[in-house]
């Protein structure tokens, strides 16, 4: 991690919040992208992100569960599918949803020798651009869990490093395969803004895992890091990482959202703090979904879950909000103004909040519901901007 530590006392600076005037922030309209059970719909916003044009639905009775613009260009769609009738299926889009085209290669695993059991990707559920200076670069991870890359802006994809078929991981993936509701997956996949070669992602279930060499090899991060009572946290694959996310504004520092609490990690160190322990009580720590502050590595917003007994998923006592904490996990602020104040049972899947870059920052989310939601003001107060659409499951932001 050399080059890493000489940038440590970053992590107790907030960087400055440059307000851009009126006409600066109506320059850059704000797209959203957001999956569903049964299609995908992309959200064009005005500059003063008042009024939203939906466009859509793309892929309709189609399951899609992530849609991600590329940040290089701004005009490349990519779509993760699964069809009835082609199964798994990656689908690209260079003109911002007017036209699709398959990709030639989606994520498959590796064949493997007659006689072995041989894998079969069920959907591809995460994707992550690479960095600015890598154009064509993408990573998908996938249920069961793999991990790919694409170099050809994802037309084509490939196994990437050796996680998918090494025996210790595959071990590790074995754990949750009835325990998440649409099979396990491989989530989270970080790129280091500052090194190619620094990568994290997680595995639900199978822990979180780094590596420091481009992917030749990777490490746990499970210190600090709590189980379901009765299993062995020593153990990689009793860890059910639900959400991690990297500061814009500090890649020293990550959050996580587990399925045993919320946690922060400050880089160089390798221990989790659980930061969820301030949450209220009757509320708790459980949820899937967290959002970092671009220009603040102290502000996370989370929405929680009723995570008692039999994992209801839906908000605790029906009452529906977002938690925000404003000094790194200190204490946390209740946000429903706007939300429904009961009888409100839904909840938010781990891809499905968003922020974008304005300032003050807005926040986006889409429920189990079929309802999307936003706030123009860092979720003091919350609109619905659109309803009845099939269970949402991502949503995703960007600038235009």
């Amino acid at each position: 991690m050399a080059g890493h530590t000489a940038k440590t006392d970053r992590r107790t600076k907030k960087t400055t919040r440059a307000r851009r005037s009126p006409a600066a922030r109506a320059a850059h309209r704000v797209l959203l992208m957001v999956a569903t059970r049964k299609g995908a719909w992309l959200f064009h916003g005005d500059g003063a992100r008042r009024n939203f044009r939906a466009d859509g639905p793309h892929f309709l009775g189609h399951t899609i569960h992530h849609v991600v613009l590329d940040p290089r260009d701004r005009r490349t769609l990519l779509a993760t599918a699964r069809t009835g009738h082609l199964g798994p299926v990656i689908f690209r889009s260079t003109d911002l949803g007017r036209s699709w085209k398959e990709a030639a290669k989606p994520p498959a695993f590796a064949k493997v020798a007659e006689g072995e059991k041989d894998r079969a990707v069920d959907h591809t559920f995460w994707l992550t651009p690479g960095r600015p200076q890598e154009p064509g670069l993408w990573y998908a991870g996938t249920s069961p869990q793999g991990l790919f890359r694409s170099l050809d802006g994802g037309i084509s994809w490939e196994p990437f490093s050796y996680i998918n078929d090494d025996p210790q991981f595959r071990a590790w993936m074995g754990t949750v395969q009835d325990g998440t509701p649409d099979g396990p997956k491989l989530h989270s996949i970080i790129v280091d803004p500052r090194d190619a070669n620094h990568l994290y992602f997680g595995m639900s279930g199978g822990a979180v895992h780094e590596s420091t060499d481009g992917g030749r090899t990777f490490r746990t991060l499970i210190k600090g890091l709590e189980v379901v009572e009765g299993f062995d946290r020593a153990n990689p694959m009793f860890h059910d990482p639900h959400c991690i996310r990297l500061c814009p504004s500090n890649p020293d520092r990550l959050y996580q959202q587990n399925h045993c609490g919320i946690y922060r990690l400050d880089r160089p160190g390798d221990e989790w703090l659980r930061i969820g322990k301030s949450m209220p009580k009757r509320v708790g720590d459980i949820g899937f979904p967290l959002v970092v502050h671009p220009r603040d590595a102290d502000t996370v917003w989370v929405f929680p879950m009723d995570g008692s007994t039999v994992w209801p998923r839906t908000s605790p006592e029906g009452r529906p909000a977002a938690y925000l904490t404003r000094n790194g996990g200190r204490s946390w602020q209740r946000l429903d103004a706007g939300l429904p104040k009961g009888q409100a049972w839904w909840t938010v899947k781990r891809q499905a909040m968003a922020a974008d870059g304005h300032d003050p920052v807005g926040l986006y989310f889409g429920n189990t519901g079929g309802e999307l939601w936003a706030s123009r003001d860092e979720g003091r107060r919350w609109n619905c901007i659109a309803r009845h659409l099939p269970e949402i499951y991502a949503v995703e932001t960007a600038e235009r």
